[in-house]
């Protein structure tokens, strides 16, 4: 396979990816931020395609997303562009990007872009790098799913969607290997009319997550204060079978 044909498939696994989201949970991203904060500079961590990006820009916000990924980044232009909004993209490691220079008052990270932080060194290494690049009292908003989402909800879970030729997919979870993980396999089925035929397009994702205790135990550590956890983008309170912690916590 050429280098021409692997990138191709990465562009078109990163688009196929980006279809699984449902759009309403971008619109419940972007309510929990409005609420949260007032318009102004904000940093996207782990942003990929730029959904979230774009419809703060629309709430007249100044939005940066960052993301180690060239083919989601390559998206989240295009949905820019698409919208008429401007969105500078930066394409970094969340766990290393001390180089840039700019500081905000709110940086966010939604959809999962922390439990797929392959483990607890690199939670503690993203969460520093956040701190830092913070302005004094300036908030970090975030979630992640819980060990109930995992344990429970994803044990064992398989969804096949065949309604739509455009977006034919398998998606199958199973246990991790470390506690409180999960690996989901993806297979999305991609007509070529080449070989008149459906070429696979494969990708296992690892999800990680940790007990309450441990996430608050490390933003503390950190040097965040007034941290407040809740569900249901910030509308209920937590409870055992709570499926997304939302964390708000401030920079002393």
């Amino acid at each position: 396979m050429t280098n021409e044909n692997i990138q191709d498939n990465y562009s078109t696994f990163a688009e196929k990816y980006d279809t699984l989201f449902n759009d309403e949970m971008y619109y419940a991203w972007a309510g929990y931020v409005v609420n949260n904060t007032q318009p102004g500079r904000i940093l996207d961590l782990g942003g990929g395609a730029g959904r979230l990006a774009v419809l703060l820009s629309q709430q007249n916000y100044s939005v940066d997303v960052l993301d180690i990924s060239t083919e989601m980044l390559s998206l989240a232009q295009k949905h820019a562009a698409d919208s008429d909004v401007d969105v500078k993209l930066l394409q970094a490691d969340m766990r290393e990007w001390s180089d840039w220079e700019l500081r905000y008052p709110t940086i966010v990270s939604f959809a999962d872009a922390l439990n797929y932080l392959p483990n607890l060194v690199d939670f503690k290494a993203t969460i520093r790098q956040v701190y830092d690049h913070l302005e004094a009292g300036g908030q970090f908003l975030f979630d992640v799913i819980t060990p109930y989402q995992i344990n429970v909800l994803y044990n064992n879970y398989y969804y096949n969607n065949d309604d739509d030729e455009e977006n034919i997919f398998m998606w199958t979870s199973y246990p991790g290997e470390t506690p409180d993980s999960v690996d989901h396999d993806l297979k999305f089925f991609v007509y070529d009319e080449n070989i008149d035929g459906f070429r696979i397009l494969r990708e296992i994702h690892h999800e990680q997550t940790y007990t309450l205790s441990v996430f608050q135990r490390e933003l503390e550590l950190a040097g965040f204060e007034d941290i407040t956890v809740s569900a249901d983008f910030g509308n209920q309170t937590i409870n055992d079978t709570t499926e997304r912690w939302f964390f708000r916590a401030v920079k002393a």
